[in-house]
């Protein structure tokens, strides 16, 4: 089991999964070992006059990219354990 579980950790750590806000503006692409890939900005929701709307459109794109890789993580791992709760993993 422990070697199942290294390769699915292996394998998690090149798996990405997206997410995106305000409408497709702010797109975050991140590993589903919690790593953020890139972070893509569509020109026209650059307005000096609303940074906060944009950083708030960034945070709630990272925010999710980064649960639904948790959400894959723990799907995966709980397959390899057979449902066994262990400590540290979830």
């Amino acid at each position: 089991m422990q070697r199942r579980m290294a390769e699915t950790q292996a394998q998690l750590s090149a798996r990405t999964v997206d997410a995106s806000s305000g409408g497709g503006a702010v797109k975050v692409v991140a590993t589903c070992d919690g790593t953020l890939v890139s972070i893509k900005i569509d020109p026209q929701a650059i307005n000096p006059s609303e940074a906060q709307l944009l950083e708030e459109m960034v945070l709630a794109a990272a925010n999710s990219a980064l649960a639904k890789g948790r959400e894959v993580s723990q799907s995966e791992l709980a397959k390899v354990t057979a449902g066994l709760k262990l400590p540290g993993l979830f």
